[in-house]
């Protein structure tokens, strides 16, 4: 009897959990155009997952592809300011070239940004990241390490 309540208990536990996790699409523009697929991980913290289009640089003897994953979290006890909900994050950016682009690139950054829900569905954001550049590559994509920082605006749509 008491296993049986215990397992209907973490049962019930699992399924509040899963159930309040949300997720998004979208889309963002600026330092390359991107789309992503986000994730809440609780409340007030979310996984993005995004592939840049613009890095898809096809010109018959170059192609490249980057992708990213951020840990995005809300700022602990700002709250909403004026409707704009500001956050932070961590991310790593990959990439790799063929052709005359031959080569990979990696990089690790901080991010900032606000967002601001525009419908239920529907929301709306600014952000900003930094970070260092490592680039290992050949002939004019030379190996270097470099600062980076992008600038993006984009929308997120709450999958049903």
């Amino acid at each position: 009897m008491r296993k049986a309540l215990i397992v209907t208990a973490l049962a019930a536990a699992v399924a509040t959990t899963s159930a309040s996790a949300a997720g998004y699409v979208g889309g963002s523009v600026g330092s390359g155009a991107t789309i992503h697929y986000q994730n809440d991980l609780s409340t007030n913290s979310a996984l993005r997952y995004g592939l840049n289009l613009d890095a898809t640089n096809f010109n018959f003897k170059a192609l490249s592809v980057n992708a990213t994953v951020d840990y995005l979290s809300d700022f602990a006890g700002v709250g909403s300011l004026g409707g704009f909900a500001p956050y932070y994050g961590v991310g790593l950016g990959v990439g790799a070239g063929l052709g005359d682009n031959f080569g990979l690139s990696v990089y690790p950054h901080g991010l900032v940004g606000l967002r601001y829900n525009v419908t239920a569905p529907l929301s709306v954001f600014v952000e900003g990241t930094a970070g260092a550049q490592v680039r290992v590559g050949t002939g004019n994509n030379a190996t270097n390490v470099k600062f980076g920082s992008n600038a993006r605006i984009g929308l997120n749509y709450r999958l049903p």
